[in-house]
């Protein structure tokens, strides 16, 4: 995201800040989003490709677009409440509605009564990485949660939107040390309250030694 579209974001959403109405608020809304919608897209596909590739695979077949739309309808009444104040606050919210949108989408997907003949390439699909909402990914996206709010954010950005280190300094208005930084205590608070997970199995050879 360049200067410039940053910039005129930015303009939008100080001109948003003085709307009091929804009403008011529809062609704001409408001219930012339309000068956001790049960025989204790119959002949109990252989170989909990188994190629940299951959704645009068969049967379900989910494509960029077709998120990217849900996710501005959400968004259009979103902002009729909602009122972000900088460019870093409206993606934050945007991310957020995308991730509700894929985990929506995941889930309906889940509570589907099994097809009468299904091909083992469809039953690997399933069972594959893509698989977001089992117990552990459950457990994975509530550790997210609890984050800290910058350790979070930043994560986000870097492990799940792809975004490299240097755009995420450029977003947030801080130097790369400070992503590294804070991107090194989320891996490390995330290992601390996952730790069970990457457990091994225990054998059979009897309690553990005192």
């Amino acid at each position: 995201m360049n200067g410039q579209t940053t910039a005129a974001i930015q303009g939008y959403l100080d001109e948003l800040d003085g709307v009091a109405g929804a009403t008011d608020a529809g062609p704001v809304v409408s001219a930012l989003l339309d000068r956001a919608v790049g960025r989204l897209h790119r959002l949109c596909a990252g989170l989909l490709y990188r994190r629940y590739p299951r959704l645009a695979r068969p049967p379900l077949g989910l494509e960029t677009e077709d998120l990217l739309g849900a996710v501005v309808e959400r968004l259009l009444k979103a902002l009729r409440e909602a009122r972000p104040r900088t460019v870093r606050e409206f993606f934050g919210l945007a991310n957020q509605h995308i991730r509700w949108e894929l985990n929506d989408l995941a889930r309906r997907l889940d509570e589907r009564p099994p097809a009468a003949d299904v091909s083992g390439d469809a039953v690997a699909a399933l069972d594959s990485s893509g698989g977001e909402l089992g117990p552990d990914a459950r457990r994975i996206l509530a550790a997210i949660e609890a984050l800290p709010a910058d350790e979070q954010e930043t994560l986000s950005l870097v492990r799940i939107q792809g975004l490299t280190h240097a755009e995420v300094a450029g977003l947030l208005e801080i130097s790369t040390k400070t992503v590294q930084r804070r991107l090194n205590r989320a891996l490390v608070l995330l290992t601390q309250s996952l730790s069970d997970l990457r457990r091994p199995p225990r054998d059979n050879a009897g309690p553990d030694p005192p």
